[in-house]
């Protein structure tokens, strides 16, 4: 097989609401759709899902736009391969730039999928034929109105309430929590906000029986969690600490976490997600998957990698209209009362892409050759 043809699509959507983190709001998300076409006449899409600005990780939206024009799309127009794993070997020349070879990779996913007539999640190796989900809510400007929309999605059966933390919106918001919802499965994720002095925070969430603490310490670091996990009770889970399968085997050999969240957009695409997990697995770490305020199309990745049977904990799968004004798919998912999301059993996205709505949202295009 030989990719002919790379579109790549800027697109930019309208938000609905900002969402506030520890290291900045977000009130507007670019991101990157690819477009593959086959020498076979399949095509196939996917995301990279950077942020606009590197806050989170280095890579943005414009730097996946560079990398997958300018060193990328070289190394594998026109040239040979039968497996995903063929093809993602061509790219081994690149260092980092995790985000754009997501981005290319599911879309080759897709093609695969399409090849073989089977789903996604057969491809990959799922289980699940459906996965629960949870809420993330950023940082509001008051706890009251925190407490609102955890009232909103306890109602609309979210399965687990993540609450995004910063020193000095932490302790508190989570009280006032327990106090109007009781015993509700609620996690915090600090996104590297806080260090070792902090210690005395952390033994304070030990009290209300949190489901995990999420990346609390900075974002490349292993030894200070591995401290941290020995002095709480409540389990770690990294995040950005985690790029790749041997990252997952440090964290777990010095036991600096008890659960990792695997995006698939962090860590390079499915197939490295798909040997983390397997690693996890084999070691007891439970696994669940993050999202990064995708469209349809990256939230389609998602979900099938969450189909894996050691992803145990609820993902962050809201409905893209939960975030943005429109979405890239035709058919987007939805969360059933019970808070699960069906995972697509046909080939393919698993979706309808709506090529109108790309084409309407794009502010910028790249077809390359």
């Amino acid at each position: 097989m030989r990719i002919k043809k790379i579109i790549l699509y800027k697109v930019s959507i309208p938000m609905i609401t900002s969402f506030t983190t520890s290291f900045g709001t977000i009130t507007s998300k670019p991101t990157v759709i690819v477009k593959i076409e086959t020498n076979k006449g399949l095509v196939g899409y996917g995301e990279a899902a950077a942020l606009p600005f590197p806050f989170y990780k280095p890579e943005t939206t414009d730097i996946c736009m560079l990398v997958l024009k300018e060193y990328i799309s070289p190394l594998v127009l026109n040239k040979e391969f039968e497996t995903i794993e063929e093809f993602m070997n061509l790219l081994k020349p690149i260092k980092n730039h995790n985000f754009s070879k997501t981005g290319i990779e599911n879309a080759l996913w897709m093609v695969f999928s399409l090849k073989t007539n089977k789903s996604l999640k057969k491809l990959l190796g799922g289980t699940h034929d459906k996965i629960a989900v949870g809420e993330s809510i950023g940082i509001k400007e008051t706890i009251e109105e925190t407490l609102e929309e955890v009232e909103l999605r306890k109602t609309q059966g979210f399965r687990r309430t993540k609450i995004k933390i910063k020193p000095g919106w932490d302790i508190k918001l989570v009280k006032a929590i327990r106090k109007k919802f009781g015993n509700i499965p609620l996690m915090v994720d600090a996104n590297s906000a806080y260090s070792l002095k902090d210690i005395k925070v952390f033994k304070e969430l030990d009290n209300y029986d949190l489901l995990m603490i999420e990346q609390p310490l900075a974002d490349d670091d292993i030894i200070d969690h591995s401290i941290l996990q020995r002095q709480i009770k409540t389990p770690i889970c990294l995040d950005e600490s985690i790029l790749s399968v041997e990252d997952a085997r440090k964290a777990i050999y010095l036991k600096a976490c008890k659960i990792i969240n695997i995006k698939p957009g962090r860590v390079g695409g499915l197939l490295e997600s798909k040997k983390i997990h397997d690693l996890c697995q084999k070691n007891n770490i439970g696994v669940w998957c993050g999202g990064m305020l995708e469209t349809g199309v990256g939230r389609a990745f998602n979900i099938v990698v969450s189909s894996l049977p050691n992803y145990i904990y609820p993902a962050d799968m809201s409905p893209v209209n939960f975030f943005y004004k429109d979405d890239l798919v035709k058919d987007s998912f939805f969360v059933d009362k019970e808070g699960f999301v069906k995972v697509p059993d046909k080939p393919g996205l698993g979706f309808e892409i709506d090529d109108r709505k790309i084409k309407k949202y794009t502010i910028e295009k790249l077809i390359l050759r």
